[in-house]
């Protein structure tokens, strides 16, 4: 959700500079589907650092894949006061079906609920802005709990935007029938930088360090040891770190494309590639279509097996942690259905993406054959500016 906002701050900042700039009109709610939208902007004198625009969002999603089902509503709404303040306030609420493999297998599938809640500020002075935002989620075995803290700054007439951030999270760990038992910290510091290369081209860098520390696997899970099944044991400590590269402009008018690559490496001695392409143009004067690819590939954990030939001190099954890659290509249509400017802007939007994650080294227990499976993720939103 965090990046949703940086580019769309960032491509405002490259709308005031000069005409024929792109714009990405991400929302927040879209950030899992993310995908370069872009646009011409009219242009604009350079000023100071703004607010993110007044909106009330209203989404439903739904994802369905490896015998998971999740859906339910979601609410955002952001109000400024004084051109100076803007307060967030969200709700956002999963509904789970759960009969993925890990559940059939090793144990019996189940139903439930988790609600999340988050408010947040925003605080602008001349050229920086200071973010505060806080989340809290309930489910019946977890419970989470975030707070993050984000200042940035626009240098060299607007045309550099440095950000930096901190998120520290905790979490109370459980089981159904137990109670809560244990607890999980987060740590996350990040660092980004956006630039504007030219009138229709710009340019980030990402970096992200984060710290884990606690209960940070499954009481539901289980490994395999010489065949047989036994509780998976993960190290309670856990440090990673990314960089990601992204680019993003204008190539002619009403179409822009963009390209994005991150790398990552953890303790667990996983190391992990994403590469994404998108590209989006106007139709009409109504119609706004996005397309995008990604690819992940990742390496397992140290204390990965799909099946341990020896007793070690950690041990894990979890798929997650498995080598594997995914290919997800993605669409996302917004229709504008009507705007008063300078009064409120009424938009439909509908993101829909597939996801084939294929496993190089995990197998279904019930044939022994390598496990795959494929996942559809919709989202539909209507949103509304004032």
């Amino acid at each position: 959700m965090a990046a949703t906002d940086a580019w769309r701050a960032a491509l405002q900042r490259l709308a005031r500079v000069a005409a024929g700039a792109v714009r990405a009109r991400w929302t927040r709610w879209a950030a899992p589907l993310a995908g370069a939208l872009g646009g011409a902007l009219p242009s604009a004198p350079a000023t100071a650092m703004t607010l993110p625009e007044d909106t009330g969002e209203a989404l439903y999603h739904v994802y369905d894949g490896g015998g998971v089902t999740a859906q339910g509503p979601a609410l955002l709404v952001r109000k400024s006061l004084f051109d100076k303040v803007s307060l967030t306030g969200s709700y956002y609420v999963d509904m789970v079906s759960n009969a993925s493999i890990d559940v059939v297998t090793t144990a019996s599938p189940f139903k439930e609920t988790r609600n999340e809640y988050g408010v947040g500020a925003d605080y602008v002075y001349r050229d920086a802005m200071l973010s505060v935002n806080f989340s809290s989620s309930d489910e019946p075995d977890y419970k989470a709990q975030g707070l993050s803290i984000d200042a940035s700054q626009e240098v060299f007439g607007s045309m550099t935007t440095i950000k930096l951030g901190f998120t520290r999270g905790k979490d109370d760990v459980g089981r159904k029938g137990e109670g809560f038992f244990d607890y999980a910290k987060h740590w996350r510091y990040r660092l980004g930088v956006t630039q504007i290369l030219t009138p229709s081209w710009l340019a980030t860098l990402n970096l992200e360090a984060v710290s884990d520390e606690g209960y940070l696997g499954s009481p539901y899970r289980a490994a395999q040891v010489f065949g047989a099944l036994v509780p998976e044991r993960n190290p309670r400590t856990r440090s990673s770190r990314s960089v990601k590269l992204g680019v993003v402009g204008e190539v002619m008018p009403r179409t822009s494309i963009r390209a994005d690559y991150r790398y990552f490496w953890d303790t667990w001695d996983i190391k992990a590639h994403t590469l994404e392409v998108g590209g989006s143009r106007h139709v009409g004067e109504s119609f706004l279509i996005d397309a995008y690819l990604r690819y992940y590939k990742q390496s397992k954990a140290l204390f990965y097996f799909d099946n341990a030939q020896a007793e070690t001190t950690y041990v894990s099954r979890n798929r997650q942690l498995s080598s594997y890659d995914d290919i997800t290509p993605g669409v996302r249509v917004t229709y504008q259905y009507k705007q008063v400017p300078g009064q409120y802007e009424i938009k439909a939007h509908l993101n829909y993406e597939y996801q084939r994650y294929k496993f190089s080294d995990f197998t279904d227990l019930r044939s022994g054959r390598l496990y795959s499976y494929g996942a559809h993720v919709l989202q539909l939103m209507v949103s509304a500016t004032f």
